[in-house]
């Protein structure tokens, strides 16, 4: 039975053509002095309307304006980054993480991100049109004694956020965490570790239930003295993490920036030679048995 077979799961209850006109209610920076670029926490008043979501679903963003051919501009999908209760625990908000996209081309112009900066910039009160919810790739299993390994870099931290706040910092009558929730989150410096209090007072209070391991690739070294990336360190547990896959209660979710994804494959290629197992079938079942989930961009 998949995990998701007799929920209610909310999709596309808006869509572009009548998005939901929604409110800025917040915009915190999330990473700390020092630190390379801009990264926010938006939080969004969806009251008012009939827009909800599940934790591990995806929201669309409708920037305002025209892109250069003069079309309105075209929705960008964002991991929700707050529980279906949201931040309030009223039901009525929805929260993002946005980095600001903003790089030099090739001919020394700047290019912006048209809907990063457009979040990035977003006013208390400001309005924001917004689409979906869609994604059923990312849902957390109804078992609350599974095993969730968690795989983000960057903002890819959104939706575990989501999960964890869920397990650990919300009380809930029909879901009690008991299983292990465990956490590898890449970055470059530690100035840029996302929610790191939040993140650091669960993996005390909640020692038995959530592990936290980051790897922060441009301030640690891994074994062979090179930069530390996140296949790096779930190297350091290879043994542990290679029983816990075995488990049909364990599902493994992975978000962030798609270039993750080789050296998650690579590790993982090696660590199932060890048993004789070829990592490409292994891999093929465990999304066949909805135990696998990827959301990378």
């Amino acid at each position: 039975m998949s995990a998701n077979s007799e929920k209610d799961i909310p999709v596309n209850i808006y869509r572009p053509a009548n998005p939901f006109t929604a409110k800025c209610i917040s915009n915190d920076v999330l990473v700390r002095p020092g630190a390379v670029g801009d990264t926010r926490h938006v939080k969004i008043d969806i009251s008012g309307g009939d827009l909800r979501y599940l934790e591990g679903q995806s929201i669309g963003v409708v920037p305002p304006g025209e892109d250069k051919n003069g079309k309105p501009n075209k929705l960008r999908l964002y991991s929700i980054a707050s529980t279906r209760l949201g931040d309030d625990l009223d039901g009525k908000t929805l929260s993002l993480s946005v980095k600001r996209l903003e790089y030099q081309n090739e001919a020394g112009e700047t290019i912006k991100g048209v809907c990063s900066n457009f979040l990035t910039d977003l006013k208390p009160g400001e309005e924001v049109k917004l689409t979906g919810p869609v994604g059923k790739e990312m849902l957390l299993p109804d078992d609350p004694n599974a095993t969730i390994i968690m795989i983000a870099t960057g903002t890819g931290i959104a939706p575990f956020r989501a999960f964890l706040w869920r397990m650990f910092k919300e009380q809930h009558p029909d879901y009690q965490f008991k299983g292990l929730a465990w956490l590898f989150f890449g970055v470059p410096t530690d100035t840029t570790v996302l929610y790191k209090p939040d993140l650091e007072w669960m993996a005390y209070k909640h020692k038995r239930h959530f592990r936290y391991d980051v790897a922060i690739s441009r301030e640690q070294k891994n074994a062979n003295g090179e930069k530390m990336y996140i296949q790096n360190r779930m190297a350091e547990y290879a043994d542990e993490l290679w029983e816990l896959l075995q488990k049909p209660t364990t599902h493994t979710y992975m978000c962030g920036l798609r270039g993750m994804e080789d050296g998650i494959s690579e590790f993982m290629t090696k660590t199932a030679a060890k048993s004789d197992v070829v990592w490409k079938d292994f891999e093929k079942q465990l999304k066949k048995d909805g135990r696998w989930h990827v959301e990378t961009y």
